[in-house]
């Protein structure tokens, strides 16, 4: 009897735990899965940054493959084209071939230089691109120049500012038609004696219907 009694007594002692432990697990078991779908919620998007692009193309209907760059450039997934700099003839340094034909484009874009290069690239392949040796002539031709304002990359595949921005007149006057307080009067003297002939006029500040 005593036995019983004791067990008896034993008994709610234990369903009490049990029921503990399936409290315990059931709340574990949420928290774990609260965890895990927390992993796969995208964090804030990365906010945009300006990017100025250098074009140029001296093959073909030179004219026509830096316009249709333009319109490429502002299909760019999560990129939008904010202004162009008119169309500008110059003859080739450190380089062969016909005249080319030069713009330069502001663009706002959450992509990171290195995919913001990548998709440069695959533009630049689709117009037929080459690189048989340096400086050869060139169907199509885009740079990133500047990005996030002054911010500096330095890798085997990206230098920013561009390297030669500062001696080039078909940089240096199409960016500053669009943005100029990013070219001082003496950049401009430095490169007065390169030819170069404005035969477009851009559409400054240029934002893409679709876009907006």
């Amino acid at each position: 009897p005593e036995g019983a009694a004791a067990a008896a007594a034993q008994a709610p002692a234990e369903a009490a735990a049990k029921v503990a432990r399936k409290v315990r697990a059931n709340l574990a078991g949420p928290t774990r899965l609260a965890k895990g779908v927390s992993a796969l919620v995208p964090g804030p998007a990365e906010p945009p940054v300006v990017s100025f692009i250098g074009i140029g193309a001296n093959l073909g209907d030179s004219q026509a493959t830096v316009l249709q760059a333009m319109q490429a450039i502002d299909a760019l997934p999560e990129t939008t084209l904010l202004s162009t700099s008119s169309l500008y003839r110059t003859a080739p340094i450190d380089s062969t071939g016909p005249d080319y034909i030069n713009a330069v484009v502001e663009i706002s874009t959450t992509l990171g230089a290195h995919a913001l290069l990548a998709q440069l690239q695959a533009i630049e392949n689709r117009a037929g691109r080459a690189r048989p040796f340096r400086n050869a002539p060139r169907t199509l031709d885009l740079d990133i120049l500047l990005y996030n304002g002054d911010q500096a990359i330095n890798t085997p595949t990206l230098v920013v500012p561009h390297p030669r921005m500062a001696q080039r007149a078909f940089v240096l006057v199409p960016l500053a038609e669009i943005a100029p307080s990013r070219v001082s009067v003496g950049q401009l003297q430095s490169v007065s004696g390169q030819g170069i002939a404005r035969i477009e006029a851009g559409n400054a500040r240029l934002r893409s219907a679709a876009k907006d």
